[in-house]
């Protein structure tokens, strides 16, 4: 009878070593309640047990942020091994069905997400069905560790973060007016002519263009009356006759064609852009996130084609 109480006693001390590291993983007590679906006085009952059982504070705690004590810091990598051998169990468990399945959620920008990673994730649910698909499209960087992301489409990998990436596809970009604009300000005829113009501003990207064409190269320092952080405006803008504008040949392309942007100094080449599918440490054993990784390996490889 004692020991079957022990036991007991473990299992329920384990479940409090999750909510902790959940409470560690997400920043508050709130969120952590939030992402693991349980109450807030839940997750405080966890956190208060285990400090009681341990005999040591484990987390500073004000209006507005936690902090880890020395105790706590140590507790928590201990908590952190334990789950990340249960998410790697249940890996290993989903591997082995013969059929993938569960959910995978997914961040991209809005422009690539809409003209590629959305096409390709309808392609994707018809060869896998039982893949349930949760797709988050937003210009912002979102925390995956704290909003259990799964897949971040990003246009680089983050260093020092503690995630993992794998590059899925270098895009090339061109620079494009509007015929319109062209016909008012005229078409520039080397680089530096670029300096005079009027530039639709991507936000999110540096506030200079570099351009080249064999051994010479140069830096162009953009402005303009329009400034937009999401691409699918910056692209509006530009067919709108506001500027000049660097965009990806896959959202040029099909404007060119249809008339309403045309190509500025085709003959110079710029940087392309590198697209990254980023995720958390240890995600790379799920089957299921490994299919998706492939695929939009091959996708993007089609575009390209």
């Amino acid at each position: 009878m004692e020991s079957q109480e022990r036991m007991t006693l473990s299992f329920e001390q384990l479940k409090s070593m999750m909510v902790f590291a959940q409470i560690v993983e997400q920043g508050s007590l709130t969120a952590a309640a939030r992402h693991i679906g349980l109450s807030r006085a839940v997750v405080s009952y966890h956190l208060k047990k285990l400090e009681s059982q341990l005999g040591v504070k484990l987390l500073n705690r004000s209006t507005r942020s936690i902090n880890l004590t020395e105790a706590g810091d140590a507790y928590y990598q201990s908590c952190r091994i334990i789950a990340d051998q249960a998410a790697t169990a249940n890996q290993q468990i989903e591997n082995l069905k013969k059929e993938p399945m569960g959910l995978l959620k997914i961040t991209c920008p809005v422009n690539i997400g809409l003209q590629v990673i959305v096409p390709a994730l309808n392609d994707f649910r018809c060869r896998y069905p039982k893949i349930a698909l949760d797709v988050m499209l937003t210009d912002e960087v979102v925390n995956i560790m704290q909003e259990g992301i799964d897949l971040a489409i990003r246009g680089a990998p983050l260093p020092d973060s503690g995630l993992q990436a794998r590059k899925l596809s270098t895009l090339p970009t061109c620079l494009c007016a509007s015929p319109g604009y062209l016909k008012k300000r005229g078409r520039p005829k080397v680089p530096t002519d670029l300096e005079q113009h009027d530039w639709v501003v991507y936000k999110l990207s540096s506030g200079a263009v570099d351009i080249r064409k064999g051994s010479r190269s140069y830096s162009i320092a953009v402005k303009g009356s329009i400034t937009t952080n999401n691409a699918a405006a910056r692209t509006a803008f530009i067919e709108g006759g506001h500027g000049v504008g660097r965009v990806p040949v896959y959202d040029a392309q099909p404007r060119i064609q249809a008339g309403t942007l045309e190509l500025v100094l085709e003959d110079y080449e710029l940087s392309d852009i590198n697209v990254y599918g980023v995720f958390p440490p240890g995600s790379a054993k799920s089957k299921k996130l490994r299919l998706l990784i492939d695929y939009l390996k091959e996708y993007f490889a089609k575009i390209d084609r």
